[in-house]
């Protein structure tokens, strides 16, 4: 059985219920991934979410960190920066490089990035294998200062971004049916807040991406086993909304 919370709006008390298992979910959660590795093997991926299947970064992105609830700031961070890279390219790509892009950029530590100037933008630019894109490096350098600002206002980045559902997953009930969107009236909010606090290369399409990332929102199949482990877990908060 899973505990599923029908309004988002009522979610104060859920936060903290949540916050209360949270180490108990993570210890669940591994526990899986430690049972599950015995049947997992090359080419094999779970069945619901076809876009994991491309490849081995793919399945263990999918398999591993996508959906997963997520309250850690750098790792926020992190996710943030790698959608800015993703902007015009496929998430394969970014995924590929993203050892190389964690190098470059401090491993993501956004106290770092927040002091780096023009010339560390010159060094980023001239690491091998890194997206060659002066924009995209200034907006997470940008981004970063930004994203200081907001843990300076609320104490966490985490906590700003899930008071936007109440500190529940949501589940659309619509993108079972009716296909997943690339952007949605909640995203395109999320957006515009940050926009107005400073962040740059953050619309609606790549906060929709990043909130799917950090778990958010889970648009995870029904059909694929990570739905049902995530809710069980976590819970999920059900919408009728788009």
């Amino acid at each position: 059985t899973h505990e599923v919370i029908t309004d988002p709006a009522t979610g104060t008390g859920n936060f903290y219920k949540l916050e209360e298992r949270r180490c108990t979910a993570l210890y669940c959660l591994y526990k899986q991934m430690d049972d599950q590795r015995i049947t997992r093997r090359e080419g094999f991926h779970m069945a619901g979410c076809e876009w994991a299947a491309l490849n081995k970064k793919m399945k263990e992105y999918h398999d591993c960190e996508w959906g997963v609830p997520v309250y850690d700031d750098r790792v926020q961070f992190e996710y943030l920066a790698l959608e800015v890279m993703q902007c015009g390219l496929s998430w394969n790509t970014v995924l590929q490089k993203r050892e190389t892009l964690r190098r470059a950029f401090a491993g993501f530590d956004y106290e770092k990035l927040a002091q780096f100037d023009e010339r560390d933008v010159e060094r980023i630019l001239s690491c091998d294998g890194i997206i060659k894109s002066q924009g995209k490096s200034k907006a997470i350098l940008k981004n970063a200062r930004a994203f200081m600002s907001i843990r300076r206002e609320t104490g966490s980045f985490s906590e700003y971004l899930w008071s936007f559902t109440g500190g529940m997953p949501l589940v659309y009930r619509s993108h079972q049916d009716k296909g997943v969107p690339a952007r949605n009236m909640l995203s395109q909010r999320i957006a515009e807040d940050l926009k107005r606090r400073g962040f740059t290369y953050i619309g609606a399409v790549t906060v929709y991406s990043h909130l799917q990332a950090c778990g958010i929102i889970n648009d995870h199949a029904r059909t694929c086993p990570r739905y049902e482990e995530l809710v069980h877990i976590y819970g999920a908060a059900e919408t009728d909304g788009e």
